[in-house]
């Protein structure tokens, strides 16, 4: 073959060949790209998503006789029907022809103030709005989540659809009044963030009786629920699952309101109070819990708390505090099975979704963006750790899963590699363990 012959033989061959790369590019599906609540490639085993479908509605309800917490005068409260939004995800059906995307809405911005005004934007996560559930032969657990104070039902995304992937009904709560779009006085947060908690429990329990038509009819089994709470969720977690009031906290209601007593039934010298824990709560995590730091609970309140309870906190959380706060709730909860597991070095930002692209717009208050992210460690790690250790503890409690080996680690991560994460990426945490006296 001479050399003009081999020439036009090799053009052609790299002429089928860039043909051929070509079709096959233009074949592929899109590029990837990431979205709230992802595995990142250093993630731990549990933190992937599990064989579900995910759905995704809104609903809305309504908590009625309730006391009207922001209208006190001269100590008494007025009542009024507090209404009440919840998100719910679960396992769902995902036709061929649809993708598993859905665009929440959040706001910028916190109502009442004039230099933050409030400003909606998208973020995208991987579930389907009003997809059909799966019909199974089990009831889902339930899992609620309970954001701070101020939050939304969609500040922790991440963790709704991974929970909902592998077998839960996950429904977050709007806590009227102490949301971005509506937060009000604190007074009627530190009232109803516990008693928004039980009502959206006895409310899922009424959707998912046989009797109602609705989509979770017949599908949940709410004597096997799961509770999260975020900071001032977390203050309400701990008073759901039995840990009174101090007189102390009582004092201070008292004083921003004139003398209203709406507090008092929720000491554990108060004889309402020990009808007012659940025992359909079997299992809760707190994130950050507020109050402790204030003396919101003496001794005799932390040891009321029964329930099996997986704390998680950054050492340097400088709103919860971590050495007179969370560490503090940790030790004295001794009745509890209980774990803390602590980001090293991190502040009070140990639950929420990453910060959107919207939070780091030139010109916004640099809180917008320090309401989602931390300054040490990147919130996806944190959000892929928060999901393995979730799935691992709701799985015992709620589904007797047998992932304790998950949870059996030393305290310090440094030391060897905790199970389930890759190799050199256990590191920066500890994971404390304390068995009920």
């Amino acid at each position: 073959m001479n050399t003009r012959k081999q020439f036009y033989s090799i053009l052609f061959i790299l002429s089928v060949l860039v043909i051929v790369g070509w079709n096959a590019t233009s074949n592929n599906t899109e590029p990837y790209t990431y979205l709230f609540g992802d595995s990142l490639p250093d993630a731990p085993e549990l933190a992937a998503r599990g064989d579900f479908g995910v759905g995704v509605r809104t609903i809305k309800l309504i908590n009625k006789n309730q006391l009207d917490i922001l209208n006190i005068k001269n100590g008494e409260a007025p009542i009024y029907d507090r209404p009440i939004t919840v998100e719910v995800w679960y396992p769902a059906v995902i036709p061929d022809d649809s993708k598993e995307i859905e665009s929440y809405t959040q706001v910028l911005g916190r109502n009442g103030d004039p230099n933050r005004p409030l400003k909606p934007f998208t973020f995208k996560g991987r579930a389907l709005r009003d997809a059909e559930i799966v019909i199974s032969k089990e009831k889902y657990p339930l899992i609620i989540l309970s954001h701070g104070y101020v939050g939304s039902r969609f500040l922790f995304t991440y963790l709704s659809e991974n929970l909902a992937s592998k077998g839960y009904v996950v429904v977050s709560i709007d806590h009227t009044d102490s949301t971005y779009k509506d937060a009000a006085n604190f007074t009627s947060t530190l009232v109803n963030r516990s008693l928004d908690q039980l009502f959206v429990l006895n409310e899922i329990a009424r959707l998912s009786d046989l009797s109602n038509n609705g989509f979770l009819s017949g599908r949940v089994n709410t004597s096997q629920t799961g509770l999260v709470g975020y900071s001032m969720g977390g203050y309400g977690g701990l008073n759901t699952c039995g840990a009174g009031y101090s007189s102390k906290a009582i004092g201070f209601y008292k004083t921003a309101t004139g003398g209203n007593t709406a507090l008092d039934g929720r000491t554990m010298d108060s004889e309402a109070y020990k009808n007012f824990t659940d025992s359909r709560i079997k299992a809760f995590v707190a994130l950050a819990p507020w109050g402790m730091a204030n003396e919101v609970w003496d001794a005799k309140g932390l040891a009321g708390l029964k329930t099996p309870t997986f704390l998680v906190s950054g050492s340097e959380d400088d709103i919860s505090m971590y050495e007179n706060g969370v560490k503090v709730i940790y030790e004295g909860v001794v009745n509890s099975d209980r774990y803390l597991l602590t980001y090293i070095n991190a502040r009070h930002n140990v639950a929420p979704n990453p910060p959107a692209d919207a939070t780091m717009a030139s010109g916004l208050d640099i809180n917008e963006y320090l309401r989602y992210a931390d300054s040490v460690w990147d919130m996806r790690r944190i959000n892929n750790i928060n999901q393995h250790f979730i799935t691992a503890f709701f799985g015992i409690h709620l589904k007797n899963q047998d992932f304790e080996s998950y949870l059996d680690l030393d305290q310090n991560a440094s030391s060897g590699n905790w199970k389930g994460f890759k190799p050199r990426t256990s590191i920066g945490m500890e994971l404390r363990h304390k068995s009920p006296n």
